[in-house]
């Protein structure tokens, strides 16, 4: 799954478009690197966003689908 697509659907982001834009200014870095917003993520993969109000997140699934509120936390886990 695209990074901007997996932020958007497990609500890290609240819409693709912004994370794509995010991924696109460099303020978003896997695993200590800076990708584009169509890099595929993998389960274990550490995802900072940069920015006034950045955070850390650690991917523990992959989604087949949309994510209902209630299970979103069964995606990630926030590091800082």
């Amino acid at each position: 799954m695209r990074l901007d697509d997996y932020l958007s659907t497990v609500g890290v982001v609240k819409r693709r478009t912004i994370a794509k834009e995010l991924a696109g200014n460099g303020l978003v870095e896997v695993n200590g690197r800076k990708v584009k917003p169509a890099y595929q993520v993998k389960v274990g993969d550490i995802v900072a966003i940069k920015g006034s109000r950045g955070f850390t997140v650690e991917i523990l699934n992959i989604p087949t689908g949309s994510v209902p509120k209630p299970e979103r936390e069964n995606y990630f886990k926030a590091i800082e």
